[in-house]
């Protein structure tokens, strides 16, 4: 995927007090951040950080941590949210694979993947944020009742996913492909894609997965 490099993207992202810039620095200690024991929720490919922030309003006792990979992305993020103060979300620009790294086993209760780039192209299958490669590295940092939700409006995404979770060894709670005609809809927060997508008349699949006991 090609994004269009944005000159101050990196330098304004990194000065914003919403961003982690070390945040490896933080492994095992999360909570310290946040000065609470409340849980700890990600998502991993946050672009402009709309669902989170919505999440992180409706959930005050919650903790979250948004992930995006691009600077260029983030900024966006980062716009939208700098007349405020941090209070139980922050945002880091880092790529999901080093989440280990970052995140200590059994520090995250739930994970949130919203309509992830599909890597359409079969050499590509092991970027998707669905593949047992990456299911893998959620196994490392998720509590073990933690589960995993994935949002996207691409068929054949969806249908890989649900084989990927299978694959993997997961136990799938739950599925829908058409998630806004399915009792799976209530509570739930759109994201920006998800508005635009569904109004287009494109079903929304959703899964909901954890490791199997």
């Amino acid at each position: 995927m090609r994004l269009r490099n944005i000159p101050r993207a990196d330098e304004t992202v990194s000065a914003s007090p919403f961003v982690i810039n070390e945040p490896v620095e933080l492994r095992g200690r999360w909570n310290e951040l946040f000065g609470n024991d409340n849980p700890i929720r990600i998502e991993v490919g946050m672009g402009k950080g709309r669902f989170l922030r919505d999440l992180a309003a409706l959930n005050p006792d919650v903790n979250y941590v948004g992930i995006e990979r691009y600077t260029s992305v983030l900024l966006r993020a980062v716009e939208r949210v700098e007349q405020e103060e941090p209070t139980n979300f922050y945002f880091m620009c880092e790529d999901a694979a080093i989440l280990p790294e970052l995140f200590a086993p059994g520090e995250v209760d739930r994970i949130y993947l919203n309509f992830s780039d599909p890597w359409p192209k079969k050499g590509h299958a092991k970027r998707r944020l669905t593949s047992t490669r990456f299911l893998e590295v959620y196994d490392k940092i998720l509590k073990a009742d933690g589960v995993v939700e994935f949002k996207t409006d691409n068929q054949d995404l969806f249908t890989f996913s649900l084989e990927s979770a299978e694959e993997g060894g997961w136990e799938i709670l739950g599925y829908t492909r058409d998630l806004h005609h399915d009792p799976m809809c209530e509570g739930n927060v759109m994201t920006e894609y998800e508005e635009k997508f569904s109004s287009q008349g494109n079903p929304i699949c959703k899964m909901v997965i954890c490791r199997k006991k």
